[in-house]
């Protein structure tokens, strides 16, 4: 377990996923065990959405991939590159081709493994700032790689009361939950504001929408995406990708609690 301080902020990381984010005593992420997810946070990547319908295969200009839902990075494990007081950095690295273990097979795959046609390094940071938590990704990988990027933090809700707020949209949490799996869309948006006992101001950059889904009352996913996936059907999954021109893309999320 990682653990970063500064003043009254303290954030724990276990083995690249934000397990918890404190400010004054005052815990902001969903805690493993409790209803509604598994996890805390992770990464959707290089696609986002499901793939069961499309025979798990999306297609690349290097040819058929063999993904499941919400892509392989999941999979794989991090490794802490550094850390300081207020910063850890992890990375995963990626070569093409390589087949990683899928741990839906068998009970909600058919598909044992799956794979990539281009090499990438995908690095994930925590720092704690004066005002909030930074999350920051940074994509490295051979010119015109396509892929999708989600972050898929969970967040504790404490209220009755819980609403989401954008520049011109109001969002209860019923809204959320009728949405079921494919999530509620909130496209063209890099900013959002959760009320619930006090503020807490999400702030993205590169992603440029959200989407925000859960199924219970005590916890809510809000998730910065590149694209909603299920504005196409999975087999044409392939519509939403964007590239890398260059070496590399850096997308970030502030998590800032109204401190």
């Amino acid at each position: 377990m990682v653990n970063l301080k500064l003043q009254d902020q303290i954030v724990k990381i276990d083995k690249g996923e934000l397990v918890g984010y404190a400010v004054a005593g005052h815990e902001y992420i969903h805690q493993k065990g409790s209803p509604g997810w598994r996890n805390s946070d992770t990464e959707m990547f290089p696609i986002i959405g499901p793939t069961n319908e499309a025979n798990f295969r999306v297609t690349s200009a290097k040819g058929i991939a063999v993904q499941d839902q919400h892509g392989l990075l999941r999979e794989m494990a991090y490794q802490l590159v550094s850390q300081t007081d207020t910063k850890a950095v992890y990375r995963k690295q990626y070569a093409s081709g390589t087949s990683v273990k899928n741990s839906k097979y068998p009970s909600k795959s058919t598909e044992e493994y799956l794979s990539w046609p281009y090499n990438f390094e995908f690095t994930k940071s925590f720092e704690l700032m004066e005002n909030g938590l930074k999350v920051q990704f940074k994509v490295i990988t051979e010119e015109g790689m396509p892929f999708m990027l989600g972050y898929h933090p969970a967040f504790k809700l404490y209220s009755d009361n819980v609403t989401i707020r954008t520049a011109n949209r109001s969002i209860d949490l019923q809204e959320v939950l009728e949405a079921g799996n494919r999530a509620l869309p909130v496209l063209d948006c890099t900013s959002l504001t959760l009320m619930d006992n006090g503020k807490l101001s999400i702030k993205t950059e590169g992603f440029g929408n959200f989407m925000l889904w859960t199924e219970v009352p005590n916890m809510l996913c809000i998730e910065p995406i590149s694209f909603y996936p299920y504005a196409v059907d999975q087999k044409d999954l392939h519509h939403g990708f964007q590239t890398v021109n260059g070496s590399e893309k850096i997308f970030s999320v502030i998590i800032q609690p109204n401190i």
